[in-house]
């Protein structure tokens, strides 16, 4: 629960994190915010990506029409409330892959690369969202945030040789570093304000002082430790040194900003029973560490691929992988456009919250992109191609509503650059891309 030490009633809850959720940082709770919110002229923009798995019931995804006006479908129906901040994007395609669908599915979405067919020496790109935090790093405590629903312990549940990380994640600092998601809410509190379970000043800049002495002495042992190492090992140091200096980094942002106010935030137990609680308590999560600044990028990934997570809640006890391939049988194939249809109930969630909270001279969503879909369309066939996406969110004024646009046998990649441009992040080339999308309706 969230709550706050001004003068604002307690009483003024909404429900959200646990038990409830306080109203957003108004300026007259948290001062230090009110200068950020209130500068018209540079709103602060985040990035956001909802990721589903095992594909899309496209007969109920994609419109009939184009333009603002299109007819809306079964699926995206949920998100009609949105309509003057949402583009549907059609023709859209992910790189092709021979082997390993599942595995290029999640790999690809963010990236535009299939990865190396490996069970160890991982390989892939670096992701769009990470090129982004590169960038807003500068000014957060964390660069992005990767949130999942599923556990990390999926050995066995994957494409036949490639490893289950490929599965299990879209987020990648660099071609071999990925990045997964954590799906435990209270490890996330702990990543946002620290393991004391406060988010009081005087506690986190205590913590933060020794998580520095303690990172100190980490670094000297590393510095007598590479004398004398090979070639292969003096990579893998490298790549840990960089980790060590990002810590780094972070502790210093979090000592000048240890004066800032924060809501209270009453640390989670742990993962709730349901799914649907669970998911819309990692929805808080991510709109808390926005709202509070504390990072401007963050993937969330609704399920990993080839999840066979049943969902009894809705009517569908059947397992999510095995009922993807419903070849068509008409059965299988509501059971999967239910399946859609909560995933899409729950993202809306998440877009209630965000535009219901107050940034700058809007709210959240205003100064949002949040990028939502799955690396491949029909299940059945496991397609590459015309995959599901929808862009919401104003971008802080530079992204604008475009209805349903429909391209030709475009590479999802040309998507990626464009994201990158509207975030402020130049990138000449990624992947198989051949130019940028026009995001504005034709005619």
């Amino acid at each position: 629960m969230i709550i706050t030490r001004k003068a604002i009633p307690r009483r003024t809850v909404l429900k959200g994190i646990g038990a409830g959720l306080a109203l957003p940082l108004l300026d007259g709770m948290v001062p230090a915010f009110a200068a950020i919110r209130n500068s018209a002229a540079a709103p602060v923009r985040r990035f956001g990506v909802f990721y589903v798995p095992n594909g899309m019931a496209m007969k109920h995804w994609t419109p009939n029409t184009d333009g603002l006006g299109f007819e809306s479908t079964r699926l995206l129906s949920h998100l009609d409330a949105y309509r003057d901040q949402m583009t549907v994007l059609t023709g859209l395609n992910g790189v092709p892959s021979n082997a390993g669908v599942h595995a290029s599915a999640a790999t690809r979405f963010l990236t535009g690369v299939t990865p190396a067919r490996t069970e160890s020496n991982l390989r892939a790109g670096v992701s769009v969202d990470q090129l982004i935090a590169r960038e807003t790093a500068r000014h957060t405590q964390l660069g992005s945030l990767e949130l999942a629903l599923d556990s990390r312990d999926v050995s066995g549940s994957c494409d036949v040789g490639f490893s289950c990380t490929y599965t299990s994640n879209i987020s990648w600092r660099n071609e071999t570093t990925p990045l997964l998601g954590e799906n435990n809410p209270r490890a996330v509190f702990e990543q946002l304000f620290g393991d004391s379970g406060s988010t009081d000043a005087a506690t986190r800049l205590d913590r933060i002082r020794k998580d520095r002495s303690i990172l100190d002495s980490v670094s000297d042992k590393i510095g007598a430790l590479r004398r004398g190492l090979g070639p292969a090992d003096q990579v893998r140091v490298n790549e840990y040194l960089e980790a060590v200096r990002d810590v780094e980094r972070r502790i210093r942002m979090a000592e000048a900003q240890s004066d800032r106010e924060l809501p209270e935030v009453v640390q989670p137990a742990g993962i709730p029973a349901t799914y649907g609680e669970h998911a819309n308590l990692m929805s808080d999560l991510l709109l808390l560490a926005y709202q509070t600044d504390l990072t401007r990028v963050g993937t969330y990934m609704m399920a990993r691929e080839i999840s066979g997570r049943t969902y009894p809640e809705i009517g569908v006890p059947d397992s999510h992988h095995p009922t993807s391939h419903h070849r068509d049988d008409p059965t299988l194939y509501e059971k999967i456009a239910k399946i859609n249809e909560y995933h899409l109930s729950l993202f809306a969630y998440f877009l209630e919250k965000a535009s219901a909270t107050p940034d700058g001279d809007g709210n959240l969503l205003d100064n949002m992109m949040v990028l939502y879909g799955a690396g491949m369309s029909d299940s059945n066939r496991h397609d590459n191609k015309g995959l599901p996406l929808v862009l919401v969110g104003g971008g802080g004024g530079k992204l604008h509503a475009g209805g349903h646009l429909r391209y030709e046998d475009t590479s999802i990649s040309n998507l990626h650059l464009t994201v990158l441009d509207k975030m402020g992040v130049r990138v000449d080339k990624m992947s198989d891309a051949t130019g940028r999308l026009e995001l504005l309706p034709v005619g």
